[in-house]
């Protein structure tokens, strides 16, 4: 898997949703907008979904929850923050509140827990009753 493109892709992905974000259903440009980020979702899914599932198999049975893995693009965050950009101008970002898609698992009983991807670098993050807390899985 080329980590790079990964990244490049999913940051694609962020950035549409970001966009699409900023506008209502009324702006003419909504659908195309709309239709564009389900391509970008689609082809990530097609390139990535078969590694990136393995991965999360992984995770799953590290948390031993019986949850069914999902395609990658379902553990997109609805909206992400974008940070100030580091050193070499890569902008990082950040999940606020529950995000993602929650498991169970009676490790943490009576806890929203929820595994969410962020790219920059491309990772699978557990939150915690909406708190952003762990790299369950981190490319590299």
């Amino acid at each position: 898997m080329d980590l790079k493109k990964l990244d490049q892709d999913l940051t694609a992905i962020v950035e549409k949703r970001i966009e699409l974000s900023k506008i209502t259903y009324a702006d003419e440009r909504y659908d195309d907008i709309e239709e564009e980020l389900h391509d970008l979702e689609d082809d990530f899914n097609e390139e990535y979904g078969d590694e990136l599932e393995s991965e999360l198999e992984k995770i799953y049975k590290l948390l031993q929850s019986d949850n069914d893995v999902l395609l990658p693009s379902a553990y997109l965050a609805n909206s992400y923050v974008p940070m100030l950009p580091d050193a070499n101008g890569v902008i990082s970002y950040e999940v606020k509140g529950p995000q993602g898609v929650p498991v169970e698992s009676d490790q943490f009983e009576n806890q929203d827990v929820r595994i969410v991807i962020i790219p920059n670098p491309t990772r699978f993050v557990m939150q915690i009753n909406g708190v952003s807390l762990k790299d369950l899985w981190r490319a590299r």
